[in-house]
């Protein structure tokens, strides 16, 4: 049966924890702008230009030359923006699936790694917000295919009548099993409307356990203390972690930029650190190649440059 949970609406999200004492384990951004949000026109210095920029990338790529994996290894495909493949011998996952070309105005500026209808068969579905870059309805219902949906409470009416056989509908900290994953959601510092009003959904990242080894996508977030409790909790390995977006069009903290990427990486004591969420849509001012740059020079200074890895849209990596 899948998990459901009464919806809830608050600001700062409490939650018990297993050892039964409360503690505020994920807060919500203020949607206020910043005050001087002003003095910079997202729309004619960002958003109009863009209409006018030819997408990058292959518009009709190869299909993906997916590896043979053996027991105990795990395949990542970056698909784009926060868009992954992540296979074991056993599974197919795709977190935060999306293909569409718009954000509603907002265009696509870099195509997705490979095509849809090139993906293999998929066993299961995570999506760890309900924003339109990661929760696409319309890339979910081409994908569905009768299989699991795993999401944050208050987020399963967008995703039920896609073609999912159950919807997991999971609060923070809580683990379901499908078939050999163990699929956690952890707190981030975000939030998870639809739309201005639709203050009752969650948002949150995942951590995903395979046959002893453990990814952590982290969804969206800005920095907040929280990383080094998620370390504490999980034997992170790879994380899976943001790093676009962060000179946001109202001036608020919503995403972290590439310094707080590291060094919520380095709290998480995970062993490699993959970035995402940039170089697709422009969300921020930052131009589009400024993200992986910063990251690689903070990463330099940390001298963790040799845990970095920078993916290619489309291109599989066995680890």
């Amino acid at each position: 049966m899948p998990i459901r949970f009464p919806k809830k609406s608050r600001r700062n999200i409490i939650r018990q924890s297993e050892d039964g004492s409360i503690a505020e384990r994920s807060t919500r951004v203020r949607l206020r702008p910043r005050a001087d949000w002003h003095k910079r026109n997202f729309l004619t210095s960002v958003l109009i230009p863009s209409l006018f920029v030819r997408r990058a990338g292959d518009h009709a790529p190869r299909p993906p030359q997916f590896p043979k994996i053996r027991e105990g290894e795990i395949c990542i495909t970056w698909i784009g923006h926060a868009s992954f493949l992540v296979q074991t011998h056993e599974v197919n996952v795709l977190i935060d699936p999306n293909w569409s070309m718009w954000l509603k105005v907002i265009k696509r500026l870099k195509q997705p790694g490979f095509e849809i209808h090139h993906l293999p068969s998929i066993d299961f579905v995570l999506v760890t917000h309900a924003h339109f870059d990661h929760l696409d309805r319309r890339t979910l219902r081409r994908v569905a295919a009768d299989q699991p949906i795993v999401v944050p409470m208050g987020v399963g009416n967008l995703v039920h009548d896609l073609g999912f056989h159950i919807v997991h509908e999971l609060d923070y900290w809580q683990t379901v099993e499908l078939g050999p994953l163990k699929i956690s959601l952890t707190p981030c510092h975000h939030w998870g409307a639809r739309f201005l009003a639709d203050l009752h959904r969650d948002f949150g990242g995942f951590v995903i356990a395979a046959n002893g080894r453990t990814i952590f996508h982290c969804g969206d977030s800005a920095y907040f203390p929280g990383f080094k409790e998620i370390g504490d909790r999980y034997p992170v390995e790879i994380a899976l972690l943001p790093i676009g977006a962060y000179e946001a069009p109202t001036g608020r903290e919503v995403h972290m930029n590439p310094e707080e990427a590291v060094k919520a990486f380095l709290e998480l004591g995970a062993k490699t650190l993959i970035p995402m969420h940039y170089g697709t849509f422009r969300l921020g001012f930052e131009p589009l190649h400024e993200p992986p740059q910063r990251l690689l020079k903070s990463a330099r200074e940390h001298r963790i440059e040799e845990k970095v890895l920078v993916m290619t849209e489309g291109t599989p990596v066995v680890l």
